[in-house]
């Protein structure tokens, strides 16, 4: 009888290893050539008992170049960072299938990746090692809970197609830093909740390609997801429940998304299908935040950065549901917004936008509390080559018109219906080469009219129709058309 002794001894030795941790092996002549024999016995084991400290041992087995650890049921305290030196250990998967915790006693990343990738996305930018090597870590299945206040979730740089899934992190500072350079990232199904910090922090980071996908990003103090001082592009935010990212004790102004451009810059950008939502009581909070003058470049005097898609969204209840300063091409398209207590949509020094299909309701059953309290409207002030097509306006506004122009040229307004409001319609301020046509406008009160006019204005109405309704009396009382 012939016995194949390797891969006996291989199969007896993985039934000896502690059930502590499980080291998944993939097949022998699948592996990187630089990794070390599997079989090789553990110097450590970790305990996973939430007490022993199993730093060293789960160090121990990435140094090894184990590749694909895979833990068994537990809670493993760590008192540092576990780093993953991609260049050096290769590749390296953690799995958890729901059901393992790392809990962070000290300062820094529960987990920190490392690589070297420095070229694009491109293919012809990815130098061999980095294949053969690095590509695509991933880290899956695992709840990170901080327990030092400098602690965070995960922290990578330099990779190269790095993943992070059906994570939880919460009590951390930051739940997920990216920094340095780091090219295709994917964030999934994660849930990044109750952190001091930030959900996700792009910072001091040049990133081409990242999706962040099915996540609820919840309760961060610091911000939902946050970029600053940061080269981005092609960043997609999707189909992701976002809300009550900030702190609400007079703390420094963020947002849901906070995008900030200041010597930096952030474009191609596509935020779609979320809910965005809370909370009104923190200082200046926004939903959706864009803003900031971005890096000189030689070739154009605009200092703008923009080609941004907002789309599909739901929208409520911060001070502001949607804030722009110095974006250039962006489209704004089939939102629900309520209940933004300063402004619905506000947008300063920005070009070339596109509002369509956007609906801005006050709906009655959310007057709980002081919702009714909303001053909602759109204010667009010093922007030039918008349009605003098939939007609807409905509920009164305490501002001074329903949509304010303030030193705009270039503004074409069609098509939208404007509903029980108690203010003006539109009110323009020093608006050049503008036009508002086939637009129903349904005034409520004495107050209401449709267009209020100061400074000089050259702006065409052309077939609009407004009628003045009472409490009382909802059907239409005069028919004027401008």
């Amino acid at each position: 009888m012939n016995i194949n002794r390797p891969l006996l001894l291989f199969a007896f030795t993985l039934w000896t290893l502690p059930s502590s941790l499980l080291i998944a092996q993939t097949v022998e002549n699948a592996r990187p050539a630089h990794a070390n024999d599997a079989r090789t016995s553990l110097p450590h084991q970790p305990v996973g008992d939430g007490v022993a400290d199993d730093t060293m041992a789960i160090q121990a087995a990435v140094d090894r170049s184990t590749g694909s650890l895979r833990f068994a049921p537990g809670v493993y305290r760590l008192t540092r960072p576990i780093v993953i030196d991609l260049d050096r250990v290769g590749w390296t998967s953690l799995h958890g299938d729901g059901v393992v915790r790392f809990v962070m006693t000290g300062p820094g990343p529960a987990i920190q990746f490392t690589g070297t990738h420095d070229g694009t996305a491109s293919p012809s930018t990815v130098r061999p090692g980095v294949w053969d090597r690095q590509r695509a870590p991933l880290i899956d299945g695992i709840e990170i809970v901080g327990k030092h206040p400098e602690a965070d979730g995960i922290e990578a740089s330099g990779t190269m197609q790095l993943t992070m899934t059906r994570l939880v992190i919460r009590n951390s500072r930051h739940a997920i830093r990216l920094t340095g350079r780091n090219r295709n990232v994917t964030i999934g199904q994660c849930h990044l909740y109750e952190n001091a910090g930030i959900g996700v922090l792009m910072e001091d980071l040049n990133l081409h390609q990242i999706n962040i996908a099915n996540c609820h990003i919840s309760y961060n103090q610091g911000g939902g997801v946050v970029s600053r001082r940061s080269e981005i592009r092609n960043l997609q935010i999707g189909t992701c429940d976002i809300e009550g990212n900030h702190a609400g004790d007079g703390s420094p102004a963020t947002a849901n998304i906070f995008l900030d451009s200041n010597d930096a810059s952030v474009a191609e950008v596509a935020i779609v299908g979320c809910t965005i939502q809370h909370t009104h009581e923190a200082t200046d909070s926004a939903n959706i935040r864009i803003t900031g003058i971005p890096e000189a470049r030689s070739f154009t005097q605009d200092r703008r950065v923009g080609n941004i898609t907002i789309a599909n969204n739901v929208l409520s209840d911060v001070q502001f549901n949607i804030d722009l300063e110095d974006v250039r091409g962006i489209t704004i398209s089939g939102n629900t917004m309520w209940k933004g207590y300063e402004a619905n949509l506000r947008a300063k020094n920005c070009r070339e936008i596109a509002l369509s299909g956007n609906l801005y309701d006050r709906n009655p059953q959310y007057h709980y509390g002081d919702g009714a309290d909303a001053k909602l409207g759109m204010i667009l002030e010093g922007c030039g080559n918008l349009t605003l097509n098939g939007e609807v306006f409905q509920g009164i506004v305490h501002q001074d018109a329903v949509v304010e122009l303030a030193d705009c040229e270039g503004v074409s307004i069609s098509g939208c219906v404007l509903a029980n409001f108690n203010r003006a319609a539109f009110r323009m301020k020093d608006v050049r080469f503008s036009s508002i046509s086939n637009c129903l406008i349904s005034g409520l009160g004495d107050e209401s009219v449709a267009f209020a006019k100061v400074g000089e204005n050259d702006v065409v109405l052309r077939n609009n129709r407004f009628r003045k309704l009472t409490q009382e009396d909802t059907h239409e009382i005069t028919d004027d058309r401008q």
